[in-house]
């Protein structure tokens, strides 16, 4: 018998899930090949909380995330990875001061992973926003280039670079929204290097998870790349001739 859960209060966007879709999530948290050499035990001193720059900002504790997973709380994981494991920075402070050696950070790189994996709402807006540049990179080979930048919202630039103090808003004008139809790429990329890169993706299950997370954005990727891989075929068939 399937008994749907609500994770979280009763205000939780969380959608309903069943039991057996939660044991399918964490036996993916549990097998991924990090996951013992990223949780050992947990004295919950609180150390990895207390040092965790993310956890004076938001809501989200590296012990919390750690209980969860050595207890096996189903629930609170699922919950857990609806926003909460977005919020970790990466400075893996958790994972150097832990008198255990446990790795909050690298055990949510593993919740991620999974959040990806299992198509999550979650991952997919996180994401979004770094749709425009996953296009640059697949398209150009890069996502930047010189003439991105606004000289004229960076005047401490240059020997006084660490002075810089200007708002967000300032910054946001450096790189402008448009840069995939204004703006030039940094170098030229060989197409040989964009195909091998391409082909790492492909072999290692980046793309996979792409069409789980956008499947519009995947079709246009696979689309580009056939036309890039026609193109050198072409080019090599040339050479030969």
């Amino acid at each position: 018998m399937n008994i749907a859960l609500r994770i979280g209060d009763p205000l939780s966007e969380a959608p309903a899930v069943n039991r057996e879709k939660l044991e399918e999530i964490f036996e993916d948290i549990r097998n991924h090949q990090l996951f013992d050499h990223e949780l050992h035990g947990c004295l919950n001193c609180g150390i990895c909380t207390a040092t965790c720059p993310s956890a004076h900002y938001y809501d989200y504790s590296p012990r919390e995330i750690v209980q969860l997973l050595l207890t096996e709380n189903l629930e609170g994981i699922y919950d857990a990875m609806q926003e909460k494991i977005w919020a970790c920075a990466q400075c893996y402070t958790c994972a150097a001061r832990c008198p255990f050696h446990n790795s909050p950070g690298g055990l949510i790189m593993i919740l991620r992973e999974t959040a990806i994996k299992h198509g999550m709402q979650s991952a997919k807006d996180v994401l979004k926003p770094y749709t425009r540049v996953l296009m640059k990179v697949i398209s150009t080979g890069n996502q930047l280039a010189p003439n991105m930048i606004t000289p004229d919202a960076f005047a401490d630039w240059g020997p006084n670079i660490a002075k810089v103090k200007a708002p967000l808003k300032v910054l946001r004008k450096a790189i402008p929204m448009p840069t995939m139809h204004t703006m030039d790429t940094a170098w030229e990329i060989n197409i040989k290097t964009s195909i091998e890169l391409y082909t790492i993706w492909e072999a290692t299950g980046v793309l996979g998870q792409l069409e789980t997370i956008d499947p519009n954005l995947f079709d246009v990727v696979t689309d580009l790349m056939d036309e890039k891989r026609d193109e050198y075929e072409e080019w090599l068939e040339e050479q030969e001739g």
